[in-house]
């Protein structure tokens, strides 16, 4: 399924999150501003550079931190993005062809937390 036919967040995820993390939930959401920050940069700068490989693990740790708050679209683009490279990395071939995807994360993300930051 396409990342854009998902909404934004999945509020029964979110709020299963914030039941479960209690106290702590905004503390995580925290770490997940942090961490997904970090996520895209590095996203940004392996496309930049042609490196498959260097998209895989940020592509993943996004995808997952994503999906702990109910970002069901980024998280969905994430891992796209995260398959595509591992096959790039298997087949020696460059990501340029995902470049729009990787150029799309940053406002889906941005989107994202402004809707979970909303709501917490």
């Amino acid at each position: 399924m396409s990342h854009n036919a998902l909404p934004l967040v999945d509020w029964t995820i979110y709020t299963l999150t914030r039941i479960q993390l209690g106290p702590s939930f905004i503390r995580i959401l925290g770490y997940f501003q942090e961490d997904g920050l970090a996520s895209i940069d590095a996203m940004e700068s392996a496309m930049r550079a042609g490196d498959a490989a260097a998209l895989v693990n940020p592509a993943h740790k996004l995808k997952s931190e994503a999906r702990q708050f109910g970002g069901v679209r980024l998280a969905q683009l994430a891992e796209d993005i995260e398959y595509f490279a591992r096959a790039c990395v298997e087949n020696h071939e460059s990501p340029a062809d995902y470049v729009d995807r990787v150029v799309a994360l940053r406002p889906i993300w941005l989107q994202t937390l402004d809707e979970i930051e909303a709501e917490a």
